[in-house]
């Protein structure tokens, strides 16, 4: 095991945030906690300038720093600072450590922040209830391993190397899952779309195939909620994961439901999809009578089709729907949309059929995508082991 030293002697931590006195039209690139994967933050950034950023974007950085996010939900969500053509500008919810020069490797202190040992420390000290962080001056003050500078290269060195190729091979796994998953959609298009011999089946819209096409509502105070097996279900798009929603997180009391109005209850068997948001496009079939909030599109009462079927021709247009969503920066899907918009209506015998056929196939599909998942898992355990035994000096790497 390292020497302990607290953490203010191997960096400083938050150095520079941007003042009230930053010009209004300071433009930069903002990073938030959800720009940041392991090790990496994305490309892919909202620009503003300082009169229109949002609250949190104050905390500067130089190349060579470590963000750290101080919240317990995201404090996997660690990764080196690099130079940028931008300036960027990165939220309240890191904390920036400034390695002393030639006192810490950055590398060595971002590997530190990866461990075990490190992450137990931060939770234990974290503080709330609802939103459980840690406060700069408590995280500066938590006991890390601290070897010599040049032990920190070494650790780094090898670290860099191992991690590389198990980062690799995970890599390699989201190529296959990406693959499998546009296999799926490509069977599911395939079968839904064209007749055996390749002509188009006729369309229908779907405002026509439906006695009740609607949503839901979020009660407002928490007495219309109870605890999940009493009441009744009350979906939302965190339930829609291409799957049979039987249970939910959150249930509605049966007052409720007589009470608020738009909570309406839809039978077994309704086609759910999500209509706005992060979760845009994501599906699901009620196993169980249940509410929803707003942000679900509920189908239910199917008329002429089955409604398997008709989840299933969801899911292979699901992208072409989403596409003709309008508002703002993100597509939005509403009502209006879905009615209009045409299906293919092959005779309802031959519905049942493709349905069973899909139903077996991407099983198969889903089965080999598990199996990638649990190998991924695997790969992400290991790495964290393998990091928590170097930096800890239970794995020598001399």
């Amino acid at each position: 095991m390292s020497e302990m030293a607290p953490l203010w002697a191997l960096c400083s931590i938050n150095d520079h945030v941007l003042s009230e006195s930053t010009p209004p039209d300071y433009v930069f690139d903002y990073v938030d906690i959800s720009s940041v994967s392991q090790g990496s933050i994305s490309e892919d950034l909202e620009s503003y300038n300082f009169r229109d950023a949002p609250s949190r974007a104050r905390r500067l950085a130089c190349a060579g720093d470590v963000l750290v996010s101080t919240v317990r939900t995201y404090l996997r969500a660690i990764a080196q600072v690099q130079g940028a053509d931008v300036p960027r500008v990165y939220s309240t919810g890191f904390a920036v450590l400034h390695p002393h020069a030639g006192q810490v490797d950055s590398r060595y202190l971002a590997y530190l922040f990866s461990t075990d040992v490190v992450v137990d420390e931060i939770v234990a000290t974290s503080t709330g209830v609802s939103y459980p962080a840690i406060q700069g001056t408590l995280l500066h003050q938590i006991r890390v391993p601290y070897p010599p500078f040049g032990t920190q290269q070494a650790i780094a060195d090898y670290l860099d190397h191992e991690t590389g190729r198990i980062d690799t091979m995970i890599a390699k796994l989201d190529e296959l899952a990406e693959t499998l998953e546009d296999r799926r959609i490509q069977v599911v298009r395939g079968e839904t779309l064209l007749m055996p011999d390749g002509k188009s089946w006729p369309l229908a819209p779907i405002g026509y195939l439906f006695r009740s096409i609607g949503s839901g509502t979020t009660p407002r105070g928490e007495k219309h909620y109870t605890s999940a097996g009493k009441g009744v279900p009350w979906a939302t798009t965190s339930e829609l994961r291409e799957n049979t929603i039987f249970s939910t997180s959150k249930n509605v009391t049966k007052e409720a439901v007589s009470q608020v109005s738009g909570l309406t209850v839809h039978p077994t068997g309704s086609v759910l999809i999500a209509m706005y948001g992060a979760t845009i496009g994501r599906l699901g079939i009620l196993g169980v009578e249940a509410t929803t909030n707003q942000a679900c599109c509920v189908f239910s009462g199917p008329e002429k089709v089955d409604s398997k079927f008709f989840y299933y021709t969801l899911l292979g247009q699901r992208d072409d729907i989403i596409q003709e969503g309008q508002g703002g920066g993100q597509p939005n899907i509403n009502q209006g949309l879905l009615r209009r918009w045409k299906i293919p209506l092959p005779p309802f015998e031959e519905q049942r059929r493709i349905a069973d056929y899909l139903d077996e196939t991407t099983s198969q599909i889903d089965t080999m995508l598990a199996k990638v998942a649990e190998l991924k898992d695997l790969l992400t355990e290991r790495r964290a082991a393998l990091i928590t035994a170097v930096v800890t000096g239970r794995k020598d790497v001399a």
